[in-house]
């Protein structure tokens, strides 16, 4: 089973490309997302993040995101020792998934592949790249968000080019019907790749 990993900066339209992905039928395993879940069901993640945060980290046995995200938003610190609780769980999470999958490749969705020096766990990687403009437009209307918010995201990830020096694909994602041409071409790519190996 290959893992193709699908990276690109906040606001680059990752989930969107990686539906179209879904819609070929890739199986996609979204790593935010089941982040998300894994904050709120895993009792060790829980007792860790109260550990680092303090009891304010959950509010009614609900992970307290917005109080996170101001302890977090200008402490890269915080963030990487809140990554370091978070990630070996998703980690084990996706080990556990992809053995019930059986296409010839799956997609993980992932934010941080590169600034993680985790690129060694893929066979191939994918970056989204759009212009700033059109990716602060997209989270603020997304997240009702502003702009020094999604600016201080941006500047904790590595740019679009040292992503893409990286990659080996890059997906332009300006224009959807463009967008949609790039994901099937990278597809067959794969398709064709995996089944010579």
């Amino acid at each position: 089973m290959k893992i193709v990993g699908l990276t690109g900066g906040i606001g680059s339209g990752k989930t969107t490309v990686a539906k179209m992905f879904q819609d070929l039928g890739v199986p996609l395993y979204i790593a935010d997302e089941r982040a998300k879940i894994l904050m709120n069901t895993s009792k060790d993640i829980k007792k860790q993040l109260i550990t680092l945060f303090g009891d304010e980290a959950y509010n009614d046995k609900q992970l307290n995101r917005p109080f996170l995200a101001s302890k977090i938003f200008k402490n890269p610190d915080l963030l990487k020792q809140m990554n370091a609780i978070v990630h070996p769980k998703v980690g084990d999470d996706f080990t556990q998934w992809k053995g019930q999958q059986t296409a010839p490749y799956v997609l993980k969705e992932a934010a941080i592949i590169f600034e993680n020096d985790l690129a060694s766990h893929y066979d191939f990687i994918i970056t989204v790249v759009a212009d700033l403009d059109q990716r602060l437009a997209r989270v603020m209307k997304r997240d009702s968000t502003t702009e020094d918010k999604i600016m201080a995201i941006v500047n904790n990830q590595l740019t679009d080019d040292e992503k893409a020096k990286q990659s080996d694909f890059v997906i332009t994602n300006h224009d959807l019907d463009q967008t949609k041409d790039q994901v099937l071409i990278i597809h067959q790519h794969l398709l064709q790749t995996f089944a010579k190996n």
